[in-house]
């Protein structure tokens, strides 16, 4: 069964830009490139990667381009450009000459609105994606999925994509309203789910298997797998798990689905998300 990885990550560390790489996570302080990854994704019989941005600049995108270029098996970029400025669709314009970049990213997560999705430069940024076919991906916390829900239902036919699950708070159980809020937004069918980012939400050294149970039902049961991906966040999830175990969490938790709903989940939603095969 071929397989896609929709989430994973490239860097060049440096102290200053990625701060946010703390010193619980000093296993993932240094640099992290294509070699370091091929291995892996041979061992784990996963044939392709989407790369996704980490930094806000479009010198992070064109890195991430330049990888792609160079290595086959990075199928596609979703990389970053500043969707509330007044030139959005010039850049969008520009950047459209690269096959490979598939989508863009905002870190939301990290804005101290919890409604900073529905500031009107933002939606506009967001809505000109769609004129060059690109996606969306939706890097938020719980705190702002009351903003999502209106934000999903101003978009359609946007393409986007919730990366981690929207990062429920699964160390310490929570489940509501988490649960309510992703089943409003898996109303909308231009909305897809990756299943990533999970283990870095749990007690990074004493997660069980069964920690995740809830979450990954949920979101099957939301979405359905036609509109559910597999991403490892490597190298984010070696704070807490190494890329086999992600890889198994997932394989385990779909284990009794059909053969072509695990085959939806593993490649296809991914690669038609993405138009990784254009």
């Amino acid at each position: 069964m071929e397989r896609i990885d929709a989430h994973q990550h490239f860097w060049e560390y440096h102290r200053v830009r990625d701060a946010w790489i703390t010193e619980e996570m000093a296993a993932i302080r240094r640099n992290f490139f294509p070699d370091d990854l091929k291995f892996v994704l041979d061992a784990n019989g996963v044939s392709g990667c989407v790369a996704v941005q980490t930094d806000s600049s479009e010198e992070e995108t064109h890195f991430l381009l330049e990888l792609a270029a160079q290595y086959t098996f990075i199928k596609g970029v979703v990389g970053w450009v500043d969707l509330q400025a007044a030139n959005v669709a010039d850049r969008l314009q520009y950047f459209s000459r690269f096959p490979k970049l598939k989508g863009f990213r905002h870190i939301v997560q990290g804005e101290q609105d919890p409604r900073f999705l529905l500031r009107p430069a933002f939606l506009h940024g967001v809505e000109s994606l769609g004129k060059f076919g690109y996606t969306y991906d939706l890097l938020i916390k719980p705190h702002q999925l009351e903003a999502a829900i209106e934000f999903v239902r101003s978009l359609p036919p946007q393409p986007l994509v919730i990366d981690h699950l929207a990062k429920p708070y699964i160390q310490a159980g929570e489940r509501e309203p988490w649960a309510t809020q992703l089943s409003a937004i898996a109303q909308y069918p231009h909305v897809y789910c990756k299943l990533s980012g999970m283990v870095t939400e749990a007690d990074w050294r004493g997660w069980k298997p069964m920690d995740f149970q809830f979450y990954i039902r949920h979101i099957l049961q939301a979405f359905g797998p036609k509109r559910v991906m597999f991403g490892s966040d490597w190298p984010v999830c070696l704070v807490a798990a190494d890329y086999e175990q992600v890889a198994e969490l997932v394989s385990e938790a779909i284990g009794d689905l059909t053969e072509d709903d695990r085959q939806s989940i593993w490649y296809q939603s991914a690669t038609e998300f993405y138009g990784l095969n254009k």
